[in-house]
């Protein structure tokens, strides 16, 4: 078996597939409809939509098989990701890629696979859409163009997705994306009998940022507080602006104090951040922490009041202050 080789531009293609926010999101329709006709069209047994991650291959849909990832290294897709069209084995035991691979030699015993790149919009190649069969097959040129316009498909899914769960100012994460990801993230805290808290926070002095030096100021502003976030929390929390002024963080795995304890790094983060900018403002914030017990599970949308309230009670207390 032969090992997936790893992409020269693998760092940048993480980074396109991670802005996607779609690895370990539930199945949908869209997707779903898409393998399900590639099964039908090719008549295999298997097909799917993957993405792959550094160490994974994870299914956003599959048709024909109850897995939802393997690892990267035994993954037929980590082979097509290094080409920039279709890649076909018809049949594995004669390739010396696969033939000892242990999805051919053991369960589901693939013999044919044909696999499309799916392309991020600047051209990173995240994953595929691919069929898999348990028989030798031919391919022709035909079935390639037919694979090639699914594919094509998938990846203006890929982007509808983006489009609908990012905030268009500030590309991160909108609403409907922080709710949709982050309920995922606090059921596996359940699963996993892990903390978790929120922090929910809103700029202070906002409005005067706006009236005194105009909206497209305000504008960028917002945007220099999400590139804050960016930089601080990239690796380790969830975060998004739900609208306006306000943002929101999802720390896995901390407990109130450790969160509130990383929060007040982050104010000095803040500042470190916007020294070198210049801008004619300070910028800084409120905010409201709640902790999530997995022992006691509240929905995501009780949180959100519960912090949205303590961020306001902070507020009025800073104003007092200012």
């Amino acid at each position: 078996m032969k090992t997936p080789e790893i992409p020269a531009n693998e760092a940048q293609r993480l980074d396109a597939l991670h802005a996607l926010k779609i690895l370990n999101t539930p199945a949908e329709e869209r997707f779903d409809r898409l393998t399900r006709l590639a099964r039908r069209l090719f008549n295999v047994s298997v097909s799917v939509v993957s993405l792959l991650d550094a160490e994974h291959q994870w299914f956003k849909s599959k048709d024909g098989i109850s897995v939802t990832h393997t690892t990267r290294d035994i993954s037929f897709c980590g082979h097509t990701i290094l080409q920039d069209d279709v890649m076909v084995v018809e049949n594995a035991c004669d390739d010396p890629r696969f033939h000892d691979n242990p999805l051919v030699i053991g369960e589901p015993h693939f013999r044919f696979y044909a696999g499309c790149p799916l392309r991020a919009p600047g051209g990173a190649k995240i994953g595929t859409l691919c069929i898999l069969d348990d028989q030798i097959r031919s391919f022709n040129d035909e079935d390639a163009s037919a694979l090639r316009d699914l594919a094509f498909m998938a990846e203006t899914e890929l982007l509808n997705f983006q489009a609908a769960t990012s905030d268009e100012l500030t590309q991160i994460s909108n609403r409907r994306g922080f709710m949709t990801l982050g309920q995922m993230l606090l059921k596996e805290c359940v699963l996993r009998h892990c903390f978790a808290s929120l922090a929910f926070f809103d700029l202070d002095q906002f409005k005067l940022i706006n009236d005194t030096f105009g909206h497209r100021e305000g504008d960028r502003a917002l945007m220099d507080f999400a590139d804050a976030l960016k930089t601080s929390f990239r690796q380790s929390a969830l975060f998004a602006r739900l609208g306006g002024d306000e943002f929101v963080v999802l720390f896995i795995d901390m407990n109130q104090q450790q969160a509130s304890e990383r929060l007040a790094n982050f104010r000095a983060e803040l500042e470190h951040y916007m020294k070198p900018l210049n801008r004619r403002y300070r910028l800084d914030f409120s905010v409201g922490m709640v902790e999530f017990d997995p022992a006691q599970p509240q929905p995501l949308t009780g949180l959100l009041n519960q912090s949205d309230d303590i961020m306001y009670q902070h507020k009025k207390a800073r104003r007092q202050h200012y």
